[in-house]
């Protein structure tokens, strides 16, 4: 509550969905609070990035978006990771 307007004000999102491509094409979605720092975790810089991703470095983030909540964003990343190939590089163009 919005301390004498009587309405509740919703905290920006914390988690984002995001798309990433990989050196040989190959497309990794995912979802994190600091997509920057998830980046940097992708591509070596930092410690804990993903196994996928460790032979398949440099990866560039190509797309990402909002969600309201943790719940929300995973499964944005489920519906997002079924489509295919070609849904996804329609969905970052």
């Amino acid at each position: 509550m919005v301390p004498g307007l009587g309405v509740s004000v919703s905290p920006p999102s914390k988690w984002k969905v995001y798309v990433l491509e990989c050196a040989d094409g190959s497309l990794y979605t995912g979802i994190a609070v600091d997509v920057a720092r998830r980046l940097k975790q992708h591509n070596g810089e930092l410690a804990g990035g993903p196994k996928y991703t460790r032979g398949r470095r440099p990866v560039r983030l190509r797309w990402s978006d909002a969600a309201p909540d943790r719940s929300a964003a995973l499964q944005r990343e489920a519906a997002i990771k079924r489509l295919s190939r070609t849904e996804k590089l329609q969905l970052i163009a």
